[in-house]
């Protein structure tokens, strides 16, 4: 994925993102980053949408003084039962 040139990168980082299928196409957000959402009508065009997403807002944080948080959230499965009692 190629991510857009601002000047204000000094390393690469990867941040999570929670991915919902919608009726229209995609939705995600990014955990520990309030309020960076996307949305795209294919797979692929939502997690273009969301790494722009993620880079605008951080260049944001950092263009006003805050800290560039690491990226702490992680996803995995459990298992359950497929029928409930």
């Amino acid at each position: 994925m190629k991510v857009r040139e601002t000047g204000w990168f000094k390393e690469m980082k990867k941040y999570s993102i929670v991915v919902e299928k919608t009726g229209t196409g995609y939705s995600a957000y990014s955990p520990g980053l309030d309020g960076c959402v996307a949305t795209g009508g294919t797979r692929e065009e939502l997690e273009r949408e969301m790494q722009e997403a993620i880079a605008f807002h951080l260049e944001g944080m950092a263009q006003n003084g805050g800290k560039i948080p690491e990226p702490l959230a992680y996803s995995t499965y459990v298992e359950v039962p497929a029928q409930a009692r």
